[in-house]
């Protein structure tokens, strides 16, 4: 009966913390939505308390549009905005930072409510404040990167903070994903397979590097320096890429794509040896259902990437599609670190 009710307990808090990851990944949607729509530079000030509350008025909106102009983005390409424009941008920063928020209150008050009803073991209480202050770096992180657009100098938010900004989304999304399959997963459960445990988390780096590759693509909006596939403007390696190595891995857009592609092309192929070794692996039931889902997501995701690329000069196609390609990137790295949680390297 006390294990029993001890389960209990854990369902609720894993139940919570799931709530927290599905918001988590609305919330990077919503972050891929406003750079597609070149809303991230709109609203110029961090005010987590009082920026909850949008301009009330014209006068208010006024006052923010003026603020915007002061920074280069108005000057050299959004110049000929009109308010109502400006009313668009404006609302998707808005609404990407209030979800922030939303989550932030989904957060403290089931947290509070749970301390009451004394639902935390002794043994949450650190990943618990590990979670808490993943959570604040973050939006610290989102404000830096944001900061980095609002001169006169850059046109956009720095690409290499943004890719920093989106692999601590990621980062935090896959700590919370862990704690709630640590209290809900049965023991019995996990499988243990020393080899496709190492070839697993050989694949989540690759993954990880990929998608900030992914990060410095949409920053650079390097899909439009070759909307062409297979080849890249008609050829394998671009000739036009920089000649210097060290730089042209993160500020060429060209050599970028041309990482990106191929990188894409050999997750794609270790996934599916993965899966031919995974089939082979004997385990219990949740592990056999679950190890065919990472290559129907990286066959999804390759397609979806193929049609970005092609599409990219259509901002309404690409903001879609660059959508959805986040989308199933996010699902990838959740699905492999299930995957990693599943698969043990020894009995204990």
């Amino acid at each position: 009966m006390i294990e029993e009710q001890t389960q209990k307990k854990s369902n609720a808090v894993a139940i919570w913390l799931l709530v927290g990851v599905v918001m988590l990944v609305i919330q990077v949607l919503l972050g891929g939505i406003t750079r597609l729509t070149g809303s991230g530079l709109s609203i110029t000030e961090w005010k987590p308390i009082l920026g909850a509350i949008p301009p009330l008025n014209e006068h208010d909106w006024l006052i923010a549009f003026d603020q915007y102009k002061k920074i280069g983005q108005f000057k050299h390409i959004n110049f000929d905005f009109t308010l109502s424009d400006f009313k668009f941008i404006y609302f998707w920063e808005w609404f990407h930072r209030e979800w922030a928020r939303l989550i932030a209150v989904v957060f403290l008050l089931p947290f509070v409510w749970f301390i009451i009803k004394k639902r935390f073991r002794k043994e949450m209480i650190n990943p618990l404040l590990i979670l808490f202050l993943l959570g604040i770096l973050q939006g610290l992180i989102g404000w830096i990167m944001v900061k980095s657009g609002l001169n006169q100098e850059n046109l956009y938010v720095n690409h290499i903070r943004l890719a920093i900004h989106f692999i601590s989304a990621l980062g935090l999304l896959s700590y919370t994903t862990w704690f709630a399959l640590m209290l809900i997963i049965p023991h019995e459960q996990l499988v243990v397979s020393p080899s496709l445990k190492k070839f697993t988390l050989a694949i989540v780096v690759l993954i990880i590097i990929q998608l900030v590759f992914g990060a410095f693509m949409a920053g650079l909006k390097a899909a439009n320096f070759a909307t062409t596939w297979p080849l890249i403007n008609g050829e394998f390696i671009p000739s036009s890429m920089s000649n210097d190595t060290l730089t042209s891995f993160t500020h060429d857009p060209l050599a970028i794509h041309f990482i990106h592609r191929n990188l894409a092309y050999l997750i794609l192929i270790l996934i599916v040896l993965w899966y031919r070794k995974a089939l082979k692996s004997s385990g219990e039931k949740l592990f056999l259902t679950a190890r065919k889902i990472p290559l129907i997501f990286v066959l999804l995701q390759v397609v979806l990437g193929i049609f970005t690329v092609l599409y990219a000069d259509n901002k309404m196609a690409l903001l879609w599609l660059g959508v959805a390609h986040q989308f199933t990137a996010m699902v990838l790295v959740l699905v492999m670190v299930g995957m990693v949680y599943l698969i043990r390297g020894n009995r204990q």
